[in-house]
């Protein structure tokens, strides 16, 4: 049993330990969705390219948006329609995943183009999701509002790496030493029941109190003290 307790610490600080020590990087390819009419079309926007994951560190180029698509844009918000972006995410092993994330379009034109990505990874650096978060109140976001198309050239990303935590590891160590000592107090015969007097006799208290009490409910001097 304690075999067990030492090989599961052990296995634990391993753990651990390499969870500290890996690094890994992670390159995003961002598409965005602009026409209202073509919701399904996803064009290029960007790249972003983590080039560590325990640091945060992370380079990213976007392109400006042309004439037309800040027309289109324009146009998405003042319909109040949803701002779509997809995220290829390829892993420093080769594979890939995709992700969708969405905010409304007028929020994001009226905070000029201001706006977070959070990618959030587990122990392992594998990404969990993907979340675009506009910057600032959005302004008037009913339907009526006018967008100003020349705010909307040029995007304005911060990138932030959310690392999920492990939780608290036991004192296993402790626990091992704590259990080893009982042990050898069992095998010296020094394991002694500080348990009070009632604790430690009382299955044999309480059947000899349930005896004298019926005993007593039954004698015979109780039966002829009630025919007088």
């Amino acid at each position: 049993m304690l075999n067990k307790f030492v090989i599961l610490s052990l296995a634990i600080s391993t753990i651990q330990a390499t969870i500290l020590d890996f690094d890994s990087w992670l390159n995003i390819d961002l598409y965005h969705a602009i026409d209202k009419n073509n919701p399904h079309l996803f064009t290029p926007r960007g790249n972003v390219s983590i080039t560590s994951i325990n640091s945060g560190s992370f380079q990213l180029t976007q392109q400006h948006l042309s004439s037309s698509e800040r027309n289109l844009f324009k146009e998405l918000a003042e319909e109040n329609k949803f701002y779509r972006m997809k995220a290829i995410v390829t892993h420093s092993n080769g594979a890939k995943s995709t992700f969708l994330t969405s905010s409304k379009a007028c929020a994001f034109a009226n905070s000029q183009l201001n706006d977070i990505l959070w990618i959030s990874v587990d122990y392992a650096a594998n990404v969990l999701g993907i979340q675009h978060t506009v910057l600032g109140s959005g302004g008037n976001c009913n339907g009526d509002s006018t967008i100003d198309k020349d705010a909307l050239e040029e995007f304005n990303t911060d990138v932030l790496v959310k690392r999920s935590e492990l939780g608290q590891v036991p004192d296993t160590a402790s626990f091992i030493q704590k259990l080893e000592r009982e042990r050898e107090a069992r095998d010296h015969g020094e394991v002694k029941d500080h348990r009070g007097f009632f604790a430690k006799y009382w299955m044999y208290i309480v059947p000899v109190a349930i005896l004298v009490l019926v005993s007593g409910a039954t004698s015979p001097e109780g039966a002829s003290g009630g025919g007088r």
